[in-house]
């Protein structure tokens, strides 16, 4: 299926385009299922809630008695059992408290643990379409801060909210009971408390939103620019102040924001204390008239005033939490944004899993565009072969975080892209029998690339079909497609992390021998065993501690491990020196053998050794068959050979 602007990019700026989000009762409940697979340690922190509260009441009943009965009366033992009281609650409830942190930690790390997991795992299964719209320092913010931030919603805030509803009303029962006139009076300023909360809950929930806004710009910058790739970049074209300008802007956003929030809150909590002042005073005021009429006691008086402070106290934590709710809302809504993406690649219900596969490839009226129907009418075109991408392998467009109302979401808008034609493949059809070697040939953006992506399923045709043993891509397992191909890339890209680990993510259960045999046959192994420490040396960010050369027979190594039925290769080494290039041409001989293998050929020798040669241009195929034939045919091919091909060396190299 494929997604464009009415898919899942539209899909997640519904709501941004309004301008707020909504948070509704759906919002809510949904952000509670996180909380079930934990109900029995909620269960515990709401126990020690109530159990805590009920604890926390009875200090001022002892200050009562002691004022009201112990000192007039001078009991001593009583005097005694009371401060043992004063000693004896504090330690109960701290010990209560400890309880409710352990249950409260273990649950909000358990939902933490599985909401990442889920978000993992979703944008593990996103098409690459979705990497090359996406900056990814915006994909770590989610995982990171929205994540973190959605957790304390769970753990932090609602367990708040027990806890201040139960002190609330376990504190009016005690104070009612005590002197009703004076509880009503300490609930008249209430409405001091409300009035502020619904508009400082807006503004502090539009600058959550804002500062998330801005880091997720900050660690895009800093995973662009302090890459190995973008620093390069950056110091090649000598840029390091341009880029230190922009970091400082974005950082200066998020300065700003933070001096604003902190001023916001402070404002708001003042208005809080001065309205628990005010109440306060109402109180002393007159119990104190009371108590100079002999209507109360002093410890009575004294009890009460305790009561005061665990009443507004609640008040002002309940009406701060519709502030954090409020802004803790905006991390769900980020998670929930991404979670809700539809995938674009998937495995259907039934689908086949792929076995003892010989190879057979069709391409069937296969028609492919990079972007959607909806773009046909004065939409960019874009040309052949993958997005553009920028040194750091996205799209050199703005991003998703941006959009033209300033709000975060997915916009493609017009991606930047030299205008070329519309459809990147058109109509293509072409077989390949087992263990055949066919070269794609064909001027640059000719769609060679395309097909390489379409048959691991990068993506899925916009048009056609595509079949490997008379199985439709769409109808079987991606997983068990992978397994049966071995694609290496011009750009080698390796984990920073040992020579062995890069080898075995193509087989982890793979013996040190079926290594050293595999990196023997890339010609790499004499490279490796000289190295400081041998297959568990350090390969640096991307690789970059080596060669092209090295890191090409490393990943060519990498691809005889893994030991796929279907090979695709992009064959080009321009970059690289002669020996290095024959080295790699000696390790691709062998790996050909018994293969189905697809590759962009751009060495005379592959060219004539090949199969079957398909000639792509124009993002279709001009011309097939064997080199004697499309020389005969005096077509395409032969243009192409005359140019570029026949005046080099058999082992020479055409970009």
């Amino acid at each position: 299926m494929m997604m464009h602007r009415g898919g899942w990019w539209s899909y997640i700026s519904q709501d941004d385009s309004r301008g707020r989000p909504k948070i509704d009762r759906d919002l809510l409940v949904r952000a509670l299922q996180y909380g079930r697979p934990y109900l029995r340690l909620i269960g515990v922190v709401l126990a020690t809630i109530i159990l805590g509260s009920l604890v926390d009441l009875v200090p001022p009943l002892l200050f009562r008695d002691l004022i009201d009965n112990v000192i007039p009366n001078t009991d001593y033992v009583r005097l005694n059992w009371l401060a043992a009281g004063m000693i004896g609650i504090p330690i109960l409830s701290n010990l209560i408290g400890v309880l409710q942190r352990w249950a409260s930690a273990k649950a909000g790390e358990g939902i933490i643990f599985d909401m990442r997991q889920q978000l993992y795992g979703h944008i593990q299964r996103m098409s690459i379409r979705f990497f090359t719209h996406t900056k990814s320092g915006e994909i770590i913010s989610r995982l990171n801060n929205d994540v973190v931030g959605a957790q304390n919603a769970i753990t932090g805030t609602i367990p708040s909210v027990v806890t201040n509803v139960f002190t609330l009303v376990t504190t009016l029962v005690v104070m009612l009971a005590f002197e009703w006139r004076l509880t009503v009076l300490s609930v008249v300023v209430l409405p001091l408390f409300l009035l502020p909360a619904k508009r400082v809950a807006r503004i502090l929930r539009e600058i959550r939103r804002e500062s998330m806004d801005l880091n997720s710009e900050m660690s895009s910058h800093i995973g662009e620019t302090l890459s190995i790739n973008g620093a390069m970049l950056v110091k090649i074209f000598g840029r390091q102040r341009n880029e230190l300008e922009r970091y400082n802007s974005s950082s200066a956003g998020v300065r700003d924001l933070g001096v604003r929030r902190a001023i916001v809150g402070r404002w708001f909590f003042m208005g809080l204390g001065l309205s628990a002042a005010l109440g306060t005073a109402l109180v002393y005021w007159v119990g104190g008239r009371f108590v100079m009429d002999g209507a109360l006691t002093v410890g009575t008086i004294v009890a009460f005033s305790s009561y005061i402070f665990r009443l507004y106290g609640p008040i002002s934590a309940l009406t701060n939490v519709q502030v954090e709710f409020a802004q803790a809302m905006v991390s769900f809504e980020r998670v929930f944004a991404y979670l809700d993406l539809p995938v674009e690649i998937d495995d259907p219900a039934d689908a086949v899993e792929l076995k003892d596969v010989t190879g057979r490839i069709w391409f069937e009226d296969v028609s492919f565009s990079y972007i959607g129907e909806d773009d046909s009418e004065g939409g960019p075109d874009v040309p052949d072969g993958p997005p553009s991408t920028a040194e750091n392998g996205r799209t050199p467009k703005t991003g998703p975080s941006v959009r033209t109302d300033g709000r975060e979401g997915f916009e493609p808008g017009p991606i930047p892209m030299i205008s070329t034609r519309r459809w990147a493949l058109k109509d293509v059809s072409f077989e390949i029998d087992p263990g055949e070697l066919v070269a794609l040939v064909g001027p640059s953006g000719a769609g060679k690339t395309t097909i390489t992506y379409l048959l691991p399923r990068l993506y899925d045709p916009t048009e056609g079909r595509i079949l490997l043993d008379g199985h439709d891509l769409r109808a079987v397992t991606q997983e068990s497609l992978a397994n049966q191909i071995g694609m290496v890339t011009q750009e080698s890209y390796l984990f920073h992390d040992t020579v062995r680990k890069n080898l075995l993510y193509a087989h982890p259960d793979a013996s040190d021998d079926e290594l050293e045999t595999a990196c023997r046959a890339a010609n790499i192994h004499d490279f490796i065993a000289r190295l400081p420490d041998g297959y568990d040396t350090i390969v640096g960010e991307r690789g970059y501690r080596f060669s092209g050369g090295e890191k090409q027979r490393i990943a060519i190594a990498r691809v005889i491990l893994k030991d796929p039925r279907i090979l695709i290769l992009d064959e080009a080494t321009s970059h690289l020196d002669s020996q290095s290039e024959s080295l790699i041409q000696a390790a691709l001989e062998p790996l050909f053998e018994g293969r189905t293998s697809i590759v962009i050929a751009h060495r005379l020798s592959t060219i004539l050794a090949a199969d079957k040669i398909l000639v792509i241009d124009d993002g279709r195929v001009a011309e097939a068959g064997t080199h004697a034939e499309l020389i005969e045919r005096g077509g395409l091919y032969s243009d192409l050979y005359e140019t570029q091909f026949k005046a080099m060396p058999r082992s020479g190299i055409a970009d």
